[in-house]
């Protein structure tokens, strides 16, 4: 049964900014047009391939083609934010560069950088997938937007969230204050606050790690790996279970939920490339919501949201949950030794090369 009593997100974000007298609203209005786009995926998804569509075989800025959903879910995040005249401009994981608001609203102080379906593949097999957004500020009056006004750190963001859709939809959000869980009641369509102040555990008996790349992992990862499995006769005297959903969102929320640790380093498998995930918006937003809820996130060698980006979409290796796994992850990355070329005298400046 419905609890009559719960807050909903217009009142919750209500209460937030009554904590700042000088506030124009225009923040919870962007919050409340994201959590629309949001509301209109879900639906979607639902539907899953009874509506799912024909993207055209179109590939997107990383290679990759694009999903039915990822289109959809694009398309609908800039319909429900661009008019509203709080944003001077968006990013987004299935746009080459900034999105300009049409020249027939008004500009706002505000950039939005989203990834409007985090995990599609994993429509196909009924699998929960997300949507992941970030909110950072810029100067007002800006008539258009570049590159430069996205790059900032992680620390920089006003606002960061997330919706899960999966057997409830939620919207989880942080605003700089802790992390609320808000559920979607599907008869009001409202988002009801049903998880206040989420916290992740510091210390944990789960991680999560695509094992299939562990040929490819740097040393460090492949020490603290190997104590997990070695379990209660290895050299941290416990069992660990070990999970992987291939969906960022969904992995996110069983760590908010429950504890655990997260891993999708950098490894040898793509050697020019510094990790798989996107920093402005995957690894940020998902950062700063887990230190919210008092974990932590790191490229394994530095705190994620103190990484200063260079480009739109930049990648980079994530490691995020329990603090003190990712402590030890850390340490890990600062004890192990420089790694010396392999085979020397084959290298590709060395007396013999490799054979193609």
């Amino acid at each position: 049964m419905m609890n009559p009593h719960r807050t909903t997100l217009t009142q919750f974000l209500i209460e937030e900014r009554r904590r700042f007298p000088d506030a124009s609203g225009d923040f919870n209005s962007l919050i409340l047009n994201v959590a629309l786009a949001c509301k209109s995926i879900a639906r979607q998804v639902a539907f899953g391939a009874l509506h799912a569509g024909d993207s055209g075989g179109a590939v997107n800025v990383h290679g990759e083609t694009q999903q039915p959903m990822d289109v959809l879910g694009n398309r609908i995040f800039l319909d429900m934010t661009q008019w509203d005249g709080n944003l001077a401009g968006m990013v987004s994981e299935e746009m080459s560069a900034p999105y300009q608001i049409p020249a027939c609203y008004p500009k706002g102080k505000y950039l939005l950088a989203f990834d409007p379906l985090d995990g599609s593949s994993n429509i196909d097999v009924n699998v929960a997938v997300g949507s992941i957004f970030s909110v950072l500020r810029t100067e007002e009056g800006k008539q258009a937007v570049h590159e430069g006004d996205f790059l900032q750190p992680g620390l920089a963001q006003v606002a960061a969230g997330y919706a899960v859709y999966g057997p409830a939809t939620m919207l989880v959000l942080t605003v700089g204050n802790g992390v609320n869980g808000f559920t979607l009641d599907p008869n009001l369509g409202e988002f009801m606050l049903t998880h206040p102040a989420m916290t992740v555990p510091a210390d944990t008996g789960e991680f999560a790690i695509n094992a299939s790349n562990s040929r490819f992992w740097e040393a460090p990862v492949k020490r603290y790996v190997d104590e997990c499995l070695a379990g209660r006769s290895g050299p941290r005297r416990k069992d660990f279970n070990m999970r992987w959903i291939a969906s960022l969102v969904a992995e996110a929320h069983r760590i908010l939920m429950r504890g655990g640790v997260f891993l999708y380093p950098r490894d040898s498998k793509v050697p020019d490339m510094a990790g798989r995930l996107r920093l402005l918006y995957e690894a940020n937003p998902v950062g700063f919501i887990i230190e919210q809820a008092g974990g932590r996130a790191s490229t394994g060698r530095q705190p994620v949201l103190e990484v200063p980006p260079a480009s739109l979409h930049q990648r980079i290796g994530l490691v995020f949950g329990s603090r003190n796994e990712v402590d030890r992850i850390e340490r890990y990355h600062r004890e192990a030794p420089p790694a010396d070329p392999p085979y020397p005298l084959f290298h590709e400046h060395g007396l013999f090369r490799v054979p193609a």
